[in-house]
């Protein structure tokens, strides 16, 4: 029996929600194959704020190694740290979050370990003494079951595929271990991010996505009027984004964000396989189209068959009467 390492995502101590599910997941493999849950946090003396937060959901300790090289995520650096950690604890099983974050590093962590990956995971069996995962294929329209063999295993989890790990009301113990880094020919230089006072799309509760049927730039501001009524983030189909009416980080789909808000509202989007591949575990989707055969009614909890140039402003109307009632 061996334990299972949670490796921790944040951003210079900012705490990433992704890890909620990657904790989820590492607790389910847990209890198929035994063991204990451990976290491990990389970063500065900034990144204590993550391990002090992490503590807090259940996991059995949280490994902290501390070091400059660490300060701003680089998976040259990372990568060897993780694998330095697995090799001397013993780990039999790494997990981290299938984001950018971990489909970075996770496939360096591989090579050095020579290592079996499997990645952005959605659910664990087990069959007589193994466990199998379970991970998408083709746009999420087939699943395929995987085992792996080999120690340690190494899995990255769909965030939307786990629910968040709760809060256990105490505090686990927080361990600083020695860690090294060598980045070798690498440095990090610097970071140009998209600054929005909107929910980050991955951690978002309500999601107001708009495609192909929203015809221009300027009609986002349609959009934004309902997603702001939501407080919401705002999405967009890869067509919206190709045709450069909304920037890539809004982009849902296979070949953009994953995500599985409470409340997905798709306005003038036709659901091909794969924008649905991106949305598909909302808990409620919200469908308005006037293609009354658009696949994303399939998928749809609520559709309505209907201009979204008529039917927006309406709904914007009656939202704001509810609110001033």
């Amino acid at each position: 029996m061996a334990d299972i390492l949670v490796v921790v995502e944040h951003q210079e101590g900012a705490f990433k929600k992704t890890t909620l599910a990657t904790i989820t997941a590492a607790k389910a493999y847990a209890g198929l194959a035994g063991g204990e849950v451990d976290a491990l946090v990389l970063g500065d003396g900034a990144a204590a704020a993550a391990a002090d937060t992490v503590a807090g959901f259940g996991v059995r300790k949280v490994l902290f190694g501390e070091g400059a090289a660490f300060a701003k995520y680089l998976a040259v650096a990372y990568a060897p740290a993780v694998a330095q950690v697995a090799r001397e604890k013993g780990y039999g099983a790494v997990f981290a979050p299938a984001s950018t974050f971990g489909k970075d590093f996770m496939p360096r962590l591989s090579g050095l370990l020579d290592a079996p990956l499997a990645s952005d995971i959605v659910g664990l069996t087990r069959d007589g003494d193994k466990v199998r995962v379970q991970r998408p294929m083709y746009a999420g329209n087939a699943i395929a079951t995987v085992e792996l063999i080999g120690s340690p295993l190494l899995f990255t989890v769909r965030q939307t595929a786990f629910d968040p790990a709760q809060g256990s009301g105490a505090k686990s113990p927080v361990e600083k271990i020695a860690v090294s880094a060598d980045a070798g020919g690498s440095a990090f230089v610097s970071r140009q991010e998209t600054k929005s006072e909107r929910p980050e799309l991955t951690e978002a509760r309500v999601i107001v996505s708009a495609g192909r049927g929203i015809k221009a730039q300027e009609n986002f501001k349609l959009v934004e009027e309902l997603a702001d009524l939501f407080h919401a983030a705002i999405g967009a189909s890869r067509a919206a984004v190709d045709a450069g009416w909304a920037p890539n980080d809004w982009q849902v789909g296979q070949t953009g964000k994953i995500v599985a808000p409470e409340l997905y509202v798709a306005l003038g989007i036709s659901g091909a396989i794969q924008h649905l591949a991106g949305m598909k575990d909302s808990k409620v989707i919200v469908a308005i189209n006037k293609d009354e055969e658009a696949p994303i009614f399939q998928v749809a909890d609520y559709g309505l068959v209907a201009d979204l140039f008529k039917a927006v402003p309406e709904l914007i109307a009656e939202i704001k009467k509810a609110k001033s009632a």
